[in-house]
C-alpha cells in the first residue's frame, strides 16, 4: 500500500463528511432555486482552501511515516530517540513506550545474567566430570569389562555433547576453517566406537575418500562422531554401517531399523525424538539438532534419508554449499 492510498484510508471518515456537506449545500440551493454562481464560488475557494490544507496534513503524514520507520529500525536499542510529542495524547504514548523500553532492558539484562551463570555452572560441571570418568577408564584397563567400557564411552560421549552445545551457543565460539584430510579423521572416529562395533558385531564398511576439505577438523569430528553413534545405536546386532566419499559428499549408511516417513522433515529440530526415540526412551533429541547447528555455521550441508526396516542414509555436503532435508 503507497503513503498516498493509506493517507486517504486514514481520513476517509473526514472526506465522507465534507462530501455529505456538500450534497446538504447544494440540495439547499435547488430547493430554495438559489442562483448557482455563489454556490460555485464558495465552493471553487473551499476547493482550493481544502487542497492546501490537504497538501500540508498528507506533507506531515508522510515526514511522521519515515520517523517512525526510522524508529522501527533502533527499535531494539535501550531507549528511543523519540520525535517531540504533538499534542497532550502523544506524550502520554511516549511515556509509555519508555516505560516499556525501560522493563524490556532490565528484562534483558536478566536473563542474560541467568544464562550466563547457568552456562557457567554446566561448563565447570562437564569439566568436573572428567576427573572420575578418567579415574573409572584406568579402573577398567586393569581389568578388562568391555560392557562397562562401552557404557562409560557413552558417558564421554554426553559430555562431550554437553560442552559443544554450551560451545555453540557461545558468541566466543571460534571456528578455524583449513584444509584438512579428510580419511584421518574418519579412521579416528572409527576406532574411538571400535569397541561398540566389536560389542554389537555390527561390521564398518570404510573406503578411504582421497580428499581434503576446507572445515574446521575439530567440529566435523564432533559430527562425524555423533552420526556413527546414532548408527550404531540404531543398528541391530550383525548389522553394516557404511563409511564412503560421493564427489563432494561424505556418505555414513547404515543397515538398522531407519526413520519412519513422517519424522524425517523434522529429524534437525531441537528435542524432537520422533517414533523411535519415544519407542527407545533414551534419545535426546539433541544430537541431530547439534549437527545441523555445526554444519550450517561451517556453511557445509546435511541431508538424511531412510526407510523404516531399511536403514538410514546421511549425506554431508562438504562443498560449503546450503543445507537441506530429503
Amino acid at each position: 500500500m503507497n503513503l498516498l492510498s493509506a493517507y486517504l484510508k486514514r481520513q476517509w471518515k473526514l472526506l465522507l463528511l465534507l462530501s455529505c456537506f456538500a450534497a446538504v449545500l447544494t440540495g439547499v440551493f435547488y430547493l430554495y432555486q438559489m442562483p448557482a454562481e455563489p454556490l460555485l464560488y464558495g465552493g471553487a475557494l473551499c476547493l482550493v482552501l481544502g487542497a492546501a490544507l490537504f497538501s500540508l496534513s498528507y506533507v506531515r503524514f508522510c515526514r511522521r511515516h519515515r520517523e517512525l520507520q526510522w524508529l522501527l529500525l533502533r527499535a531494539r536499542e535501550q531507549s528511543l530517540p523519540l520525535p517531540p510529542p504533538r499534542g497532550l495524547l502523544e506524550e502520554d504514548y511516549q511515556s509509555l513506550l519508555e516505560a516499556v523500553c525501560v522493563h524490556r532492558a532490565a528484562l534483558a539484562s536478566e536473563n542474560d545474567s541467568r544464562l550466563q551463570d547457568m552456562t557457567d555452572y554446566y561448563t565447570l560441571w562437564a569439566h568436573q566430570i572428567k576427573t572420575p570418568i578418567a579415574a573409572m577408564g584406568l579402573l577398567l584397563q586393569e581389568e578388562s569389562r568391555p560392557e562397562l567400557e562401552a557404557e562409560l564411552l557413552k558417558i564421554r560421549q554426553y559430555v562431550d555433547m554437553v560442552l559443544n552445545y554450551l560451545r555453540l551457543g557461545s558468541s566466543s565460539t571460534d571456528y578455524v576453517l583449513r584444509p584438512c584430510p579428510l580419511d584421518p579423521l574418519l579412521r579416528q572416529a572409527a576406532r574411538k566406537y571400535a569397541r561398540m562395533f566389536i560389542l554389537k558385531k555390527i561390521s564398518l564398511d570404510f573406503r578411504e575418500t582421497g580428499r581434503t576439505v576446507l572445515t574446521d577438523e575439530k567440529w566435523l569430528a564432533f559430527v562425524v562422531e555423533q552420526l556413527l553413534s546414532n548408527a550404531l545405536k540404531y543398528t541391530p546386532e550383525g548389522g553394516v554401517i557404511r563409511v564412503y566419499g560421493d564427489g563432494d559428499t561424505l556418505v555414513i549408511a547404515d543397515s538398522g531399523i531407519g526413520i519412519r516417513e513422517e519424522d524425517i522433515p523434522r529429524v534437525f529440530e531441537k528435542g524432537f525424538t520422533g517414533f523411535n526415540g519415544r519407542e527407545d526412551k533414551k534419545s535426546t533429541g539433541i544430537g541431530l539438532y547439534l549437527c545441523r547447528q555445526v554444519m550450517d555455521r561451517l556453511n557445509h550441508g546435511i541431508t538424511i534419508a531412510s526407510r523404516p526396516g531399511q536403514g538410514t542414509l546421511v549425506r554431508l555436503d562438504l562443498s560449503r554449499k546450503a543445507a537441506g532435508v530429503e
